[in-house]
C-alpha cells in the first residue's frame, strides 16, 4: 500500500458519442487498445489508487462489467443518467456503497480522454489535497472571439471583441476534489444539471480550484479525426496505424468508404470545367454534362459510399439528364440522395491527372468548391494534381482523369 496520498476515481463513459457517429467512444480501439482501457490501466497503475467506478449507459453496463481487461481496482460499473451531472452523481452513490476505505481525493475523469498518465494524476491529487480542488489545464493557441448578443447561429455570428488568451485556459480531466468537499459537491450537482465541468460546480459553491499543468495527450475524442491525432500521441513510434484503426473501430454500419474515377477526352471547343472552376483558355471535355471529371469522381465516390449504385445509373447520358448540365448540380443532388439514406461525407482525397492546364495554382480553390458542395470543412478535402508524366491519354493531353476516395458516415441507424 502506498504511503503517499490516496484517491478514488469516477470514470464517466456514458456519453452518446453523437459527433463520433453515435458509436461508443470508450470502446473504440485507439493505438492498439480500447480508449477506456488506456485510462483504467493508467489509474490502476498509479500509486495511491483505492477504488475506481465506471459510469456508462444503461445498455452497456453488462458489456463493460464483462470486459476481460478491466483492472481489479474497478469496484463497480454502474448506469449513468441523462446528463453528465446525473452520471457523476451515480458514480458518487456507487462509491458510497463500494467496499474499501475512501481515498483522500476524488478524481472525476472523462473516458474520452485516454491519454491520462501518472504525472498529471499525481499533480491533480497533490493540488486538490493542498487547495481543496484542482484541474489540469492547457494554454489556448487560437484567438478567441466574443459572440455578439442575440446571435442565433455561429455561421452568421458577429464579433463583439477578442478575449485575451493570457486570461483563459482549456480545462481537462481528471479533476480532483478533496474528501472534505465531496458531500457539498454531491449536493450541488442536483442544481447544476447542465454542467460540463466538475470544478465549475465547486466554484459555484465557493470552493477554490487550483489549476495545474495538463497534457496535450489529454485531447478529448470528439470527432472521428481526433482518433488519428490522439492515437499518434499514445503510440508516437507508430502513428500511422491509427488511420486504419479509425476505419476498423467504427462499426461497419456507420463508416462508409467510396471510390470514384472518371475520365473524359479533351474536346476542341467550349470551356473546361474542373472542380467547379472554369478554365476559359482550355477546351471543354467531351461529355453529356459539362464534363467536370473532378465533381463526377467525387459524386461517384459518395454514391458508392451510400450504396446507391453509380453516377451513370443515377444520371444516365440520356434525355433524362439535361444535356450540358452543370456537374455541381449532379454532386449537389448526390449529396441529397446520400443524406436521404443517412449518409454524410466526412473527408475526400482526390487526384486530377492532366498535362494541361497546370493546376497547382488552383487546387485550393478546387478543394474549397468541393468542400462547399459536400457541406464539409475545407480542411477535409485534399486536392492534388499530376501531369501524367507523358503516360497514357492523360499524359499526352488527350484526356483528363480524376480519382477520388471519400469517407462517409452513416447516421441514425441501429444496425
Amino acid at each position: 500500500m502506498s504511503s503517499g496520498p490516496t484517491f478514488d476515481v469516477i470514470v464517466v463513459a456514458a456519453g452518446s458519442g453523437l459527433r463520433m457517429g453515435g458509436v461508443d467512444k470508450s470502446l473504440i480501439p485507439i493505438a492498439g487498445k480500447p480508449a477506456l482501457r488506456w485510462s483504467l490501466e493508467s489509474f490502476a497503475a498509479t500509486a495511491g489508487v483505492r477504488r475506481i467506478v465506471v459510469v456508462t449507459a444503461h445498455d452497456r453496463v453488462a458489456t463493460y462489467a464483462a470486459l476481460p481487461w478491466v483492472p481489479s481496482a474497478v469496484v463497480a460499473v454502474v448506469p449513468g443518467g441523462e446528463t453528465r451531472s446525473a452520471s457523476v452523481a451515480a458514480g458518487l452513490h456507487a462509491l458510497e456503497r463500494a467496499p474499501g476505505e475512501a481515498g483522500a481525493v476524488l478524481l472525476i475523469h472523462d473516458a474520452a480522454r485516454p491519454g491520462v498518465d501518472a504525472d498529471v494524476t499525481l499533480r491533480v491529487v497533490a493540488a486538490a489535497l493542498q487547495h481543496g480542488a484542482a484541474a489540469p489545464v492547457m494554454p489556448i493557441a487560437d484567438t478567441l472571439k466574443r459572440v455578439a448578443p442575440n446571435t442565433t447561429s455561429t455561421s452568421t455570428a458577429h464579433s463583439s471583441g477578442s478575449v485575451d488568451r493570457a486570461s483563459v485556459v482549456s480545462a481537462q480531466t481528471p479533476q480532483g476534489i478533496a474528501a472534505q468537499h465531496v458531500a457539498a459537491f454531491a449536493a450541488a450537482l442536483a442544481s447544476a444539471p447542465t454542467a460540463t465541468d466538475d470544478t465549475s460546480v465547486l466554484e459555484s459553491i465557493g470552493v477554490a480550484v487550483e489549476l495545474v499543468q495538463g497534457s496535450a495527450r489529454l485531447r478529448k475524442l470528439t470527432e472521428p479525426e481526433d482518433l488519428l491525432s490522439v492515437g499518434a500521441m499514445l503510440r508516437p513510434s507508430d502513428p500511422t496505424v491509427s488511420f486504419s484503426e479509425i476505419l476498423a473501430s467504427l462499426p461497419g454500419s456507420r463508416i462508409r468508404v467510396g471510390w470514384g474515377d472518371d475520365a473524359h477526352p479533351v474536346g476542341t471547343s467550349g470551356t473546361l470545367h474542373l472542380g467547379g472552376r472554369a478554365f476559359p483558355e482550355s477546351p471543354a471535355l467531351v461529355g453529356h454534362s459539362d464534363g467536370d471529371v473532378v465533381l463526377h469522381a467525387v459524386a461517384d465516390a459518395l454514391i458508392g459510399a451510400a450504396g446507391l449504385g453509380d453516377l451513370g445509373r443515377l444520371f444516365p447520358a440520356t434525355d433524362a439528364t439535361p444535356k450540358g448540365i452543370a456537374s455541381g448540380a449532379l454532386l449537389a443532388e448526390s449529396v441529397e440522395r446520400a443524406a436521404a439514406v443517412g449518409v454524410q461525407p466526412l473527408w475526400v482525397d482526390l487526384l486530377i491527372t492532366a498535362s494541361a492546364p497546370k493546376l497547382a495554382p488552383y487546387l485550393d480553390e478546387i478543394g474549397a468548391n468541393v468542400a462547399s458542395l459536400l457541406g464539409i470543412p475545407v480542411d477535409r478535402v485534399s486536392a492534388k494534381a499530376s501531369s501524367g508524366n507523358l503516360v497514357g491519354d492523360e499524359g499526352a493531353g488527350k484526356a483528363i482523369r480524376c480519382a477520388a476516395i471519400l469517407v462517409a458516415q452513416r447516421r441514425g441507424t441501429s444496425e
